[in-house]
């Protein structure tokens, strides 16, 4: 397990090899503002699989969950064999489907729930944090 700490935001990987090099610290702070504590956690396969049953009441590895946990704390679940497996259907690279992931559910801890706007502000944010 590999732990790294910023501003306000852990990472937690329970999965073997490197954490991805991502901008997770200014996205938080663009959607949460800088006060906001975060977890971000990327499980192992068999613990997505059961969270995503636990949650959701489905038997397959989830991608992504979003738990507020106060006003001002949260925890985002991702998954990364599942995004790395998505990333293709939605025309994305590993590491820009994981910085959608991420937005979605960064929306999600400030109260968004899905539908146009929601869509609206994930491709406003994502446009200015997707790298080339």
């Amino acid at each position: 397990m590999a732990i790294a700490e910023y501003n306000n935001l852990t990472i937690i990987r329970q999965t073997k090899g490197r954490i991805p090099i991502l901008p997770f610290v200014e996205i938080k702070n663009a959607i949460l503002g800088t006060s906001y504590e975060l977890s971000l956690v990327f499980p192992t396969l068999q613990r997505a699989e059961a969270l995503h049953i636990e949650w959701k009441k489905k038997p397959d590895p989830v991608n992504i969950l979003s738990f507020p946990l106060d006003d001002d704390v949260g925890e985002i679940i991702i998954t990364l064999q599942q995004a790395r497996r998505e990333a293709r259907q939605y025309g994305r690279s590993y590491h820009n489907h994981l910085i959608f992931l991420f937005i979605h559910g960064c929306l999600h801890l400030k109260g968004m729930t899905h539908g146009v706007k929601m869509e609206q502000r994930e491709r406003l944010l994502y446009k200015r944090f997707a790298q080339s």
